[in-house]
């Protein structure tokens, strides 16, 4: 078996599994476009400043909930499903099994890359259909900014993943980490970019992210492809510092008490 059909095969495998557990998937689906729906509601017809002029905050907004979507997928979903599977002990017995570490791995990272590209096409959709969002064709830039920060936030969510003591100190250990980025980064509303918040959140991720996605869905701008390579540049950044950091801490083992 080659190693690309090993990967497929565990990928279809993962797939099984997530869609076996409705309550985890309605939860990466619902929570996102729950926020889409809500905070749309609360600002109404409100503008908003991006880069060309003022449009209305769900243009914003969407792209923003892609990003949140995306982490969700990938950073939320690795973290957990790493860390509850270590420490019930599925790891270390799939490590006493012929399937290589890379081929479960690359299919693990595969699933959530997968539930990305089908929150990313619901997430447009809504946004097409219901609040009047305008998408300028940019597909390059989209394809570009979903393959950055899936390799960024997939990277990241394993490496948090080590330093999760217990399934019970998963979901705080994560989302304290994850939260307080989110807002700072222009998450749920705009951040000047020359405020002292968007600065500090400057040198983290998310906000790369989202600046990406915004300007893909940018109207105000003709032409180009939305792609801003220094923004790809720390989304790639940062994937790299949690791969190295994964494979200096990862373990396959549960933590001993």
């Amino acid at each position: 078996m080659s190693a690309l059909s090993g990967v497929g095969q565990r990928l279809r495998w993962e797939q099984k599994m997530y869609w076996r557990n409705p309550a985890a998937a309605a939860f990466t689906f619902a929570f996102p476009l729950m926020f889409l729906v809500i905070f749309t509601a609360i600002n109404g017809n409100g503008h908003v400043t991006i880069a060309g002029g003022k449009v209305r905050f769900a243009q914003y907004y969407v792209p923003a909930i892609i990003a949140f979507g995306l982490i969700s997928a990938c950073y939320t979903n690795l973290a957990f499903s790493l860390s509850v599977n270590r420490e019930d002990g599925v790891l270390k017995r799939l490590r006493g099994t012929p399937l290589s570490p890379v081929t479960y791995l690359s299919g693990l990272v595969a699933n959530v890359i997968v539930i990305s590209l089908i929150l990313t096409a619901l997430t447009t959709a809504l946004g097409l259909i219901f609040y009047r969002v305008t998408f300028p064709g940019r597909y390059l830039g989209l394809v570009v900014a979903i393959a950055a920060g899936a390799f960024c936030f997939s990277a990241l969510g394993v490496a948090v993943s080590t330093f999760i003591p217990n399934e019970d100190a998963a979901p705080a250990i994560v989302n304290f980490i994850l939260f307080p980025v989110l807002f700072i980064s222009g998450t749920f509303g705009t951040i000047k970019s020359s405020s002292g918040i968007a600065k500090v959140a400057s040198v983290f991720p998310v906000r790369h992210l989202i600046e990406l996605l915004v300007a893909v869905f940018n109207p105000k701008i003709s032409g180009g492809t939305g792609i801003s390579w220094a923004d790809v540049g720390m989304l790639l950044l940062w994937g790299a510092i949690g791969i190295v950091v994964s494979l200096h801490r990862f373990r396959w083992e549960p933590r001993r008490p």
